[in-house]
């Protein structure tokens, strides 16, 4: 494992989250400081601090699993308290039962590891009950303090992200079927070949990050005061990703088929040129979907508004040696055409 993934990211978090952290953490320690006196709202403090994340839904799942950790923690810590005394090495005891319970109840990682830190804490710093009880509303207190500034202070809005992914992803659908239409009725080299595979396969990542991108949008709108201005872009968005999702599927099928049944006579059937010219519509209308949806990575560069799928391609049966390859580009072609043409 390399040390310097380990311990950075590839990207830095926005400045904005890095305040907003911040300012909860401060107001957090000040609120319960003046409502909770007598010890330094530590509790306040770090559930704050956990609780503002990228999105007021993940807010609200953090705040759940820090509330339930500290409340889950304090008791197991003060019930071994009031058992056993307090001996040093029940602050021991405490972490493994703490453990061994949120096992038993399945909970999540960050549950169990509050649970644990929450009954060492509470057992190290005093296991009163009074004690216990000021702890669980300090927690509160942080948490509630967390959703709020995370709620309040501009609360983001990822749906930049899932435009410009999806309009990659679109962009390189077009310029894959584009490519294939060229390679079909010319010579290929060996290399050729090879790097055309290589260019379909890419459009598989690559939408992936698209589906990622446009999911982590939609969560980022949820329970956000800005959801009614960007709900219906993401929902065309997710539309057009679930036409261009199959285009995809077919178009690495098509290029895959050209790279395992090619011959250099491939480009001699008649029925070629007509499929290469479909292919080259088919990539004008996936580039007009893209720009009706608003989500080109090239504003600037406009495509007619006019389908160019306008008929189903019929053909001549292709020569005995070919007809595996011009029937599977023909199935594509037709499973292609019916995600982007609107049958009446």
């Amino acid at each position: 494992m390399r040390i310097h993934a380990a311990i950075r990211a590839s990207k830095r978090s926005p400045l904005l989250q890095v305040v907003k952290s911040a300012a909860a953490t401060i107001a957090a320690w000040l609120l319960a400081g003046w409502v909770v006196p007598g010890q330094l709202p530590v509790f306040a403090a770090i559930a704050a601090l956990l609780v503002v994340q990228p999105s007021v839904n993940q807010s609200l799942s953090k705040a759940l699993e820090r509330s339930i950790g500290v409340i889950v923690g304090v008791v197991i810590a003060v019930a071994l308290g009031l058992l056993l005394g307090s001996p040093s090495w029940i602050v021991l005891l405490a972490i493994v039962v703490a453990m061994l319970v949120a096992w038993a109840f399945r909970a999540t990682p960050g549950t169990g590891n509050q649970v644990a830190i929450s009954a060492m804490l509470v057992l190290a710093l005093g296991s009163t009950p009074d004690y216990a009880i000021a702890r669980i509303f300090e927690t509160l207190i942080g948490v509630v303090i967390g959703i709020v500034v995370n709620a309040l202070i501009v609360p983001p809005v990822l749906v930049a992200p899932a435009r410009r992914d999806l309009g990659l992803l679109g962009a390189e659908l077009a310029a894959s079927l584009d490519r294939l239409a060229d390679s079909l009725p010319e010579p290929q080299t060996p290399a050729k070949l090879q790097e055309l595979m290589l260019e379909a396969r890419l459009l598989r990542p690559m939408k992936d990050a698209a589906e990622a991108s446009i999911a982590a949008g939609e969560e980022s709108l949820t329970l956000n005061p800005r959801r009614s201005t960007h709900r219906d872009e993401l929902r065309e968005m997710r539309a057009l990703l679930e036409r261009l999702s199959p285009i995809v599927t077919q178009t690495i099928g098509m290029t895959r088929a050209y790279f395992d049944h090619y011959d250099d006579s491939i480009g001699q059937e008649p029925a070629v040129t007509a499929i290469a010219e479909q292919l080259r519509r088919a990539g004008h209308d996936v580039r007009l979907a893209v720009q009706i949806a608003d989500v080109s990575p090239e504003p600037e560069t406009l495509t007619s508004a006019i389908p160019a799928l306008t008929a189903p391609l019929v053909i001549r049966p292709p020569s005995s040696t070919h007809w595996i390859l011009i029937g599977s580009l023909m199935e594509d072609l037709r499973r292609i055409r019916g995600e982007l043409v609107e049958e009446e």
